[in-house]
């Protein structure tokens, strides 16, 4: 997106392209913005604050295979304690994103207990999705969910936790207070709405998202990570496209079955009176066979 500020010219990137997140907040060298993320959303503030993080690499993955639809590009890692998390940007409301989350999370707590250890030894594990569509109708722009006993609210373990954090609903929150609140900085900074006074804004005054918009331009500055952020681009657009295309096919052979429908039924009135069915046929543009077929 380009936009001026101060009346110079500006170029904004997406900061939730999943492939340029993954350089910014998932590599050896970003614990200081990705700990001020994960602060920020687990609302962790004075001396309940997480003060380590270890990031937990990816395989190395070509560019060909990053450029494909389906590749998964998430942030792991490890906070003091043994706490593990997994932040995952997900920009396509494919309808199945509960149980994906679940099925991810729950892989990952699998794959945390070595054998023979004992159940209490299971990790804590939580999952940060960054979403831009609305997964609920009602609530807030962040949701945490926990195992809770339906009618007396009892905790059954806190040792699972998976959270979303909806752009959608973050862009008609009209109060952001980047003041207080650090994960109002965040989400205005990976906003691509954002007003670019705003973002410049948020990154003078919080020196972790600054860490994060320079090491975004540090890996933009490579012209294969820009060609790779490129193409995780196009096939969103691609993607979007295709859903529009589908939508769009959808009305219309909708909108033709309801005509042909309404035509049927008229056919069928007039015949029950016993109109000529060369009559019928200039009022509904049916042939006598189908007509007769009534």
């Amino acid at each position: 997106m380009k936009a001026t500020i101060n009346n110079e010219p500006y170029q904004r990137f997406n900061p939730l392209n999943d492939y340029l997140f993954f350089r910014v907040m998932g590599e050896k060298g970003d614990e200081e913005q990705l700990l001020a993320f994960l602060n920020a959303v687990l609302d962790r503030t004075g001396d309940n604050r997480f003060v380590s993080v270890e990031i937990l690499e990816n395989k190395s993955l070509d560019a060909e295979t990053i450029g494909l639809k389906s590749c998964v590009l998430d942030v792991r890692a490890v906070l003091q304690g043994g706490t593990r998390v997994n932040v995952e940007v997900q920009l396509r409301n494919d309808h199945n994103m509960g149980n994906r989350s679940l099925f991810y999370t729950s892989k990952e707590m699998v794959k945390s207990l070595e054998r023979g250890q004992e159940y209490q030894e299971l990790p804590r594990i939580i999952a940060i999705n960054i979403i831009d569509f609305e997964l609920f109708p009602n609530g807030d722009f962040h949701t945490c969910f926990h195992f809770w006993e339906d009618r007396e609210r009892i905790l059954l373990t806190d040792t699972l936790e998976i959270h979303y954090l909806d752009m959608v609903k973050w862009g008609r929150v009209n109060e952001k207070d980047i003041v207080n609140e650090p994960l109002h900085r965040w989400l205005s900074y990976f906003d691509t709405g954002s007003d670019p006074d705003l973002v410049k804004e948020v990154i003078r005054m919080d020196s972790a998202i600054q860490k994060a918009s320079e090491r975004q331009e540090h890996v933009l500055s490579d012209e294969e990570a820009l060609r790779i952020y490129e193409m995780r681009e196009k096939a969103e657009w691609d993607y979007l496209a295709a859903q529009k295309r589908a939508l769009r096919l959808g009305r219309e052979e909708g909108l033709a079955k309801g005509l042909e429908e309404g035509k049927l039924e008229i056919a069928r009135k007039m015949k029950n009176a016993e109109k000529p069915f060369s009559e019928i046929s200039e009022f509904t543009g049916l042939s006598p066979e189908v007509i007769d077929s009534l």
